[in-house]
């Protein structure tokens, strides 16, 4: 079960021999958030490269050898996967006595903009690099393409607050017309009509949304235009402002929710605490880490080989009975190869300890661990690093 777990992180990386200057954000996955500063140049930003010659870690877990490189690894990214970098942090560091990573949630913009200048190893972002960063992207990685990794996976939930109303079914037809205006009471025939036997009450839906541009709301109106076939028709990270009342962040909506009576949002699952059941075409889905793993394994991407951008058309259209699609997808960008060895070495301890560490604590923060086919392929992709 998915629950509200938040964690202090336990690793605070510090860069050595350098000034790194992290800027932290709150909960907005902005592609306008500010920037961080590395004030040092572009080797010495990267990694802190101490040798561990003599004093290399054979232990092996799954598919893969740590090679035990100490230092600090430097990335930056989407503050929707800040809990699951904290999580993966403190194991990192476990496993690798010495290694620490620094991971700076300023969000998916700056993210981008500082990998692409080398001030950050890797990436984090909630959506791929646009086709005019992409050459780019490979100049920082020394001619190499850059891939994504589509490694932190939290699934949307449609949040409500409704009185004696436990379990709730909603089409997705139910949600555009929510969100668009059209349906306002809960006992709306439409509703009723998915909801049998259910005594909704004759409220008005109060509606919260994003107030601030967010990577959440951008994928909840991709999702809403592709499994409604158009009739949702706004776009972008800033949701439309006529119906109902903005809030700023994740956290922020969740709490308008859980104050307001007949409230209804769209959050990250672990900030929920009642969430609808939603009917992408085959009947009613409940959000668990099952549901969400049937999708998984079947993700289309719109690139080949290890670099793995996904298909989001495909993925919001899918109504395979039992699977549920609606999830935010976060990307690790990383070179596939152009880091000097130390760097290369840490990058793929970092990643593949933090894939083997898809369990229940990181379910307890929101996130669906990953496993299966789409676990093989995050496993491959990262022993090709060069």
């Amino acid at each position: 079960m998915i629950r509200n777990f938040k964690r202090t992180a336990a690793i605070v990386g510090v860069v050595a021999a350098s000034s790194v200057s992290l800027v932290a954000c709150g909960d907005s996955d902005d592609d306008n958030a500010s920037s961080t500063s590395v004030e040092s140049n572009t080797e010495t930003s990267t990694a802190t490269e101490t040798s561990t010659s003599g004093n290399k870690d054979d232990k092996k877990s799954g598919a893969y050898e740590l090679s035990g490189q100490t230092g600090t690894l430097v990335a930056e990214g989407a503050s929707s996967q800040q809990n699951a970098m904290d999580y993966f942090a403190s194991v990192y560091s476990s496993e690798v006595p010495g290694a620490q990573l620094a991971y700076t949630p300023s969000g998916s913009g700056s993210g981008q903009k500082n990998f692409i200048a080398n001030q950050a190893v890797f990436a984090g972002s909630d959506s791929p690099l646009k086709d005019d960063q992409i050459q780019a992207a490979a100049d920082r990685c020394g001619g190499n393409e850059a891939w994504h990794l589509p490694f932190v996976i939290g699934p949307v939930a449609v949040a409500y607050n409704l009185k004696g109303v436990d379990k709730l079914n909603l089409t997705v037809d139910n949600i555009v017309e929510i969100f668009q205006g059209v349906i306002t009471t809960w006992n709306d025939p439409k509703i009723a009509e998915a909801n049998p036997g259910v005594n909704l009450p004759d409220e008005p839906i109060n509606v919260f949304y994003r107030s601030d541009e967010s990577g959440t709301s951008d994928n909840f109106q991709k999702f809403l235009a592709a499994a409604s076939n158009g009739k949702w028709e706004s776009t972008g990270k800033a949701f439309p402002n006529a119906v109902g009342t903005g809030a700023n962040g994740s956290s922020g909506v969740a709490q308008e929710v859980k104050a307001t009576e007949g409230a209804i949002t769209y959050v990250e699952a672990g900030f929920a605490d009642k969430k609808a059941n939603i009917d992408f075409g085959n009947g009613p889905v409940e959000l668990t880490n099952e549901t969400v793993g049937k999708v998984l394994d079947d993700l289309a991407f719109k690139t080949d080989g290890h670099n793995m951008v996904v298909d989001s058309d495909k993925l919001f259209k899918t109504n395979t009975a039992g699977a549920y699609p609606l999830v935010l997808t976060t990307y690790e960008i990383v070179c596939s190869a152009g880091y000097d060895k130390e760097t290369s070495n840490m990058v793929k301890d970092f990643l593949n300890v933090a894939l083997d560490h898809q369990d229940q604590e990181l379910a307890d923060e929101g996130f669906i661990p990953v496993t299966g086919a789409h676990a093989d392929r995050l496993r491959e992709a990262i022993n090709a690093i060069q």
